[in-house]
C-alpha cells in the first residue's frame, strides 16, 4: 500500500497530526496503531476528564534535553487544542483547561470521527516493526504487509503506561536511522520513601504542601492531594514534584497544614495543652487524628514549637519511584540534537517526530498534551509548506 504520509502511532500527537494534515492538504495519509484502538491514552487523560492544556504554561514546566526548543514550539501554539477541537472549554482554579463536558473520551472520539469523514486510512492492531528508506520509506508491519510513503512521522510515545501500547520498543525505529536515545526514567509517578513514620497513615489522603529537595536544594513545590501508601506517597501533588526525582534521590518535605503558619499551629497546640489535651490530641480538629499522632511521634517532644515545626516540615527521604507501568510520562527520549526546529530528522530527510517520543516531558496539569498538540501542529505546518497539494480553503 502507498501513502504520502505514514504516521506511526495513533495517540494524541498522531491523531492530531492526521487531522491537521487532512484539513490543510490533499495528501494521502495513513495512521498505523499497534493497539486495538486509536487514542486510548488520550481517552483516559486527565483522570478521564481530558486536561488538554494549562493557562500558566511556561518553560519551567518542561524537562529533558529538548525542553527549551520544545517550549519555543509550544509558546507559539498555546491554544493548539482550540484549532483541533470544536467545542467549549473551561478552566479550573489551578489553570487546568478541560473540555466543558469533562470527558476525555470525547477528545479522542472527535479526532477519530473526523479522520473517518476525511477518508484517512487507519490501521489498528498492527505494529511497525521495521522502517527503511530507499527513495521512499518502506514500513514493514507485524501482519506481514508493507506500506510505502514519501514522509514518515514517528508519534510512537515513550515507555510509560504500556497498557496503552507504549512499551518503549518503538524507539528502535528511530535508532535504526542513527538517532540516539537519552536515558529513560519514569516521571509523573509515585515516590518510594522511608515509611518509618507514615506506616499508620496508609490509605489516608490529605491536602498538603510538598517540596522536592535534591542535593540540598529546593527544586520543585506543589500543593494538593498526598496519599500515603505501603511504599511511600502518591497523589497529584506527588506527581507534580516527581520530575525532580527522575534519576535522582533526595527528600520531600511535607507541610500538613499549608494554610497555617508555624506560629498559628504553635499557639493552637499551646492552647490545647493548657486545657489538658493529651500528646496525641494536640493537633485534633486541625489535622486528621492519625496524621496528628504521627507528627507528635516524629517530633518526639511535647514542645509546641517542635511539634508545629514538624507539622510544617515533615521530611521523608526519597529512595526512588515506581516503574514505567505506573508513570504517566517518560523522562528522556530521542535526542533532539539530531532533530531540526521543524521536528524533522537531521539524519534522514522526510522522517519527522512528534510527541512523547522526543526528549521533552512536562509537568502534571495539561502540559504534556500541550506538547503533543503543539508538536503535531509544527510537523503539520512543515509538511504542508513543502507540498503543492494543498486543501481547498
Amino acid at each position: 500500500m502507498y501513502c504520502d504520509v505514514a504516521i506511526v502511532g495513533g495517540g494524541a500527537s498522531g491523531l492530531a497530526l492526521a487531522v491537521l494534515l487532512s484539513r490543510r492538504t490533499k495528501l494521502d495519509i495513513c495512521v498505523i496503531e499497534g493497539g486495538a484502538r486509536l487514542g486510548k491514552k488520550l481517552a483516559a487523560s486527565g483522570n478521564g476528564q481530558g486536561n488538554v492544556s494549562n493557562l500558566h504554561i511556561s518553560q519551567n514546566n518542561y524537562y529533558g534535553g529538548g525542553a527549551a526548543r520544545g517550549y519555543a514550539i509550544i509558546a507559539r501554539r498555546t491554544e493548539a487544542y482550540k484549532e483541533l477541537f470544536h467545542g467549549l472549554f473551561s478552566c479550573d482554579e489551578r489553570g487546568r483547561i478541560y473540555p466543558a463536558g469533562r470527558q476525555a473520551s470525547s477528545l479522542s472520539d472527535s479526532l477519530i470521527a473526523e479522520l473517518a469523514r476525511s477518508k484517512v486510512k487507519t490501521l489498528t492492531g498492527v505494529r511497525a516493526e521495521k522502517i527503511i528508506k530507499k527513495g521512499l520509506f518502506t514500513i514493514f508491519l507485524s501482519d506481514g504487509e508493507r506500506i510505502e510513503a514519501r514522509i514518515t512521522v514517528l508519534c510512537v510515545g515513550g515507555k510509560a503506561q504500556k497498557q496503552f501500547g507504549t512499551d518503549g520498543s518503538s524507539y528502535a525505529l528511530a535508532q535504526s536511522f542513527g538517532h540516539k536515545l537519552t536515558p529513560l526514567f519514569p516521571s509523573l509517578v509515585q515516590l518510594k520513601t522511608d515509611t518509618t513514620f507514615i506506616k499508620t497513615l496508609r490509605g489516608i489522603r490529605a491536602d498538603c504542601g510538598i517540596t522536592a529537595v535534591v542535593d540540598g536544594r529546593e527544586v520543585k513545590k506543589s500543593r494538593g492531594d498526598v496519599i500515603f501508601t505501603e511504599y511511600g506517597i502518591s497523589g497529584n501533588a506527588v506527581f507534580s514534584v516527581s520530575p525532580a526525582f527522575a534519576g535522582h534521590n533526595g527528600d520531600v518535605v511535607i507541610s500538613f497544614a499549608p494554610e497555617f503558619t508555624e506560629e498559628q499551629l504553635r499557639d493552637d497546640i499551646i492552647s490545647k495543652q493548657s486545657l489538658g489535651y493529651g500528646a496525641g490530641e494536640v493537633l485534633a480538629l486541625t489535622l486528621n487524628n492519625q496524621i496528628g499522632r504521627a507528627i507528635v511521634k516524629r517530633a518526639a517532644s511535647s514542645d509546641a514549637e517542635i511539634i508545629a515545626h514538624t507539622a510544617k516540615n515533615f521530611v521523608l527521604p526519597v529512595y526512588g519511584t515506581l516503574g514505567f507501568d505506573y508513570a504517566q510520562v517518560t523522562r528522556g527520549g530521542i535526542d533532539m540534537n539530531d532533530v531540526t526546529d521543524e521536528l524533522e530528522s537531521r539524519l534522514c530527510g522526510g522522517l519527522f517526530f512528534a510527541g512523547e517520543v522526543l526528549d521533552i516531558d512536562g509537568d502534571c496539569g495539561g502540559y504534556n498534551l500541550s506538547w503533543a498538540f503543539a508538536s503535531a501542529e509544527r510537523v503539520a505546518q512543515a509538511i504542508a509548506e513543502r507540498t503543492d497539494d494543498k486543501a481547498d480553503r
